[in-house]
């Protein structure tokens, strides 16, 4: 029973890391710096994969330890429901930082294709203006 709580509180650990990875890297587009969005898509999935293996964990921990006979005491039901409402309220923050990720990313495309069509039409603009070659 002792390790399914440490595997629940180890899972928290790796969503707050996710979290707070999520969190400077939101501060880093916010400032319009893209040049690490290939870095960051890769520490996540790190993050991902641990924390894969620690859900792996948790559920053969919790196939051992089901608590059919009362085995666990009222110290221990609460240690798993305090860290089942954290890992929840990570996982609701973490989603409404991936919306708020891919919004950001969304606007720089699209600033990036209004840009390029800006200078397509310039240039067209300009092409204009050109002397016939004598």
């Amino acid at each position: 029973m002792i390790r399914l709580i440490q595997f629940l509180n180890e899972k928290n650990h790796f969503l707050e890391k996710f979290y707070s990875l999520n969190e400077y890297q939101m501060s880093r587009l916010e400032s319009g710096l893209f040049d690490d969005i290939e870095k960051f898509y890769n520490q996540r999935e790190d993050l991902l994969k641990i924390i894969k293996y620690v859900d792996a964990e948790i559920h053969q921990s919790h196939m051992v330890h089901k608590d059919i006979t009362g085995a666990f005491d009222e110290n221990q039901k609460m240690q798993i429901r305090e860290a089942l409402r954290c890992k929840e309220m990570y996982v609701q923050k973490i989603l409404e930082q991936d919306l708020s990720i891919l919004s950001l990313i969304d606007e720089a495309k699209s600033q990036i294709i209004k840009e390029l069509q800006d200078i397509k039409h310039t240039k067209k603009a300009l092409a204009g203006y050109k002397s016939p070659a004598a």
